[in-house]
């Protein structure tokens, strides 16, 4: 048997970048589910939703397919602060996180063969102070405009950021290290070499 084919139900290019920076070969096709947030859903239960949504859409019309889905948010004062719907609406999201520490959690959902497994990596980050001029500057690099939260830890957004406490691939929108434990826990395995295969498979490939 071949490995199996992996498709990232998300058209975000940092998740796309990750899986190729851990050698997993992919196709990309994004999953369009209702987002909206439920009365009196936790943060971490309306992540976890939604990655699994995501990952059962495309996995229902492909069957055979390994899907990795994700999906990131950030919460201050239990607000869930999604993509800015415009520049003041940016600036307004950078203003509420100067200077304090908020919560990033990333939800990751791998479907494969009718099982999924699912899980939330919770991030603590503290941004430094920042001045209305470099808020309104840093809007002005557009980055802010399709992130969760209204920034980006891999681009202009690092300058921001006085600390991390937790995964920081989980900032960037997938956390690796819960990723590799869940291809496991739906059947598949993370090879270094070849990205995620079945057990069959690698054990063909160890026998050479």
């Amino acid at each position: 048997m071949s490995a199996p084919r992996v498709i990232l139900a998300s058209a975000s290019p940092r998740r796309r970048e990750l899986l190729s920076l851990i050698g997993v070969t992919h196709e990309v096709r994004p999953a369009d589910i209702d987002e909206t947030l439920l009365v009196g859903e936790a943060p971490l239960v309306y992540a976890e939703r939604l990655a699994r949504g995501k990952a059962h859409k495309i996995a229902a019309q492909d069957a055979g397919a390994v899907v990795i889905a994700a999906d990131t948010i950030v919460v201050v004062d239990d607000d869930v602060l999604g993509k800015p719907v415009d520049a003041a609406d940016a600036a307004r999201m950078l203003r509420r996180l100067s200077g304090r520490r908020h919560r990033v959690f990333t939800a990751v959902a791998v479907a494969f063969n009718g099982h999924t497994a699912s899980g939330v990596e919770r991030v603590e980050v503290v941004f430094r102070a920042l001045s209305d001029d470099e808020i309104r500057d840093y809007v002005g690099t557009g980055e802010p405009m399709d992130k969760a939260g209204a920034y980006g830890i891999q681009g202009f957004g690092a300058t921001l950021i006085d600390r991390v406490e937790g995964d920081y691939f989980s900032v960037m929108g997938l956390g690796l290290r819960r990723l590799v434990a869940l291809v496991s826990e739906v059947g598949l395995q993370y090879d270094f070499t070849r990205g995620i295969v079945t057990a069959s498979e690698r054990s063909k490939f160890e026998d050479l």
